[in-house]
């Protein structure tokens, strides 16, 4: 029986070539004699120095700004989004207002936090992509807008964009909103 991880060249018609490992120099003869002389005198390499760009500081030498401490946007401690499906189901089973543009579910929490939450559903049916994250941008500004002065303090409100909610005007589309609210905290 042949031993398995004998050396067995891959053209064993051809040449009989030892393994790279055991290659003597009789074997690289057609390797050519190179001068270590360098010919002439060479560019600099492209390389950044490795202090850096002297014509720009390090660091900034003035102190850190101070940031504002509390979050600006959708985002203040009583307002949250909407992210799992169970709460966007959940909101389905409460108050229910159609406008032209959207409509708005709210839905009671009731669970002591007066926080209130908003969640954005645009379905494929309105458009693609582009059209769809359109309209959920100019829902995310209107709520930014109505919802701290006007939503249900402890509720979670969906709005659900329809097929005409792009093309209105944004004033029209604020003051559906606020009707939308007014009936839904009745």
């Amino acid at each position: 029986m042949r031993d398995a991880f004998a050396y067995r060249p891959r053209n064993s018609g051809r040449s009989q070539r030892r393994p790279f490992s055991v290659l003597t120099n009789e074997d690289m003869s057609d390797e050519a004699h190179l001068s270590a002389e360098q010919s002439r005198a060479r560019a600099p390499a492209r390389l950044p120095v490795a202090d850096g760009d002297p014509g720009w500081a390090q660091c900034d030498p003035r102190a850190p700004r101070t940031r504002p401490q509390v979050a600006v946007g959708l985002n203040p401690p009583s307002f949250g989004i909407l992210g799992r499906r169970a709460d966007f189901l959940a909101a389905n089973s409460g108050k229910r207002v159609a406008m032209p543009g959207f409509v708005l579910l709210v839905k009671d929490r009731q669970d002591g936090d007066p926080a209130m939450r908003i969640g954005f559903t645009v379905t494929k049916k309105i458009g693609g992509a582009v059209v769809r994250n359109r309209m959920k941008r100019r829902f995310r500004a209107l709520a930014r807008e109505m919802l701290p002065e006007h939503g249900v303090a402890g509720a979670d409100h969906v709005l659900i964009g329809r097929a005409g909610g792009v093309e209105r005007d944004s004033s029209a589309l604020r003051q559906e909103l606020g009707k939308a609210l007014e009936r839904a905290a009745r």
